[in-house]
């Protein structure tokens, strides 16, 4: 039985699984929406979590940042953390990421995932939005399409002569 026993290892001594885990938080925190196994995402959800709660912090954020500096190495990172994504979550009490199941991956067969913020979500254009872009877009692309087939025209016209008196000439 595992009573007690908290994390995965990965397959990974402990520095790496460290590094690992740090990688894996940086790369969300930067996109917002990663893709990695199943096993490292699970593993990475309570570690981002955690670092989200430090960022959401009022009383001591000067000790919040360090302690997340400790962690994640990027500066332009901690500050989007901080700025951004601990104000984006400031009033929820947790859960602030979402894993969505891929299916196996080709190679190996080894189950993956997507890893993602919440508030990051894709968002498709909506029909009206699509049908208003497509009529901006052929109204301005007819005039072009008009100006090409007429040059392509002139072209295929010299040629098509140059062809015909090659012909006659025979």
């Amino acid at each position: 039985m595992r009573h007690r026993v908290a994390h995965r290892k990965l397959g990974r001594i402990t520095p790496h699984r460290t590094a690992l885990l740090r990688n894996l938080a940086t790369a969300l925190f930067e996109r917002e929406r990663i893709r990695t196994t199943l096993p490292k995402a699970k593993e990475l959800r309570p570690y981002a979590e955690r670092l989200i709660t430090l960022a959401k912090r009022e009383d001591d954020r000067l000790h919040a940042r360090r302690l997340v500096l400790r962690d994640i190495q990027d500066p332009a990172v901690v500050k989007k953390l901080f700025d951004n994504l601990g104000a984006r979550y400031a009033t929820r009490p947790g859960g602030y990421t979402r894993i969505l199941r891929l299916g196996p991956r080709k190679g190996d067969g080894a189950e993956m995932a997507i890893v993602e913020l919440l508030g990051s979500e894709y968002k498709p254009k909506s029909g009206d939005e699509k049908g208003k872009k497509d009529k901006k877009e052929k109204a301005t692309e007819a005039p072009k399409a008009k100006a090409e087939k007429k040059d392509a025209k002139a072209k295929g016209g010299k040629k098509e002569k140059a062809a015909e008196k090659a012909k006659a000439a025979e």
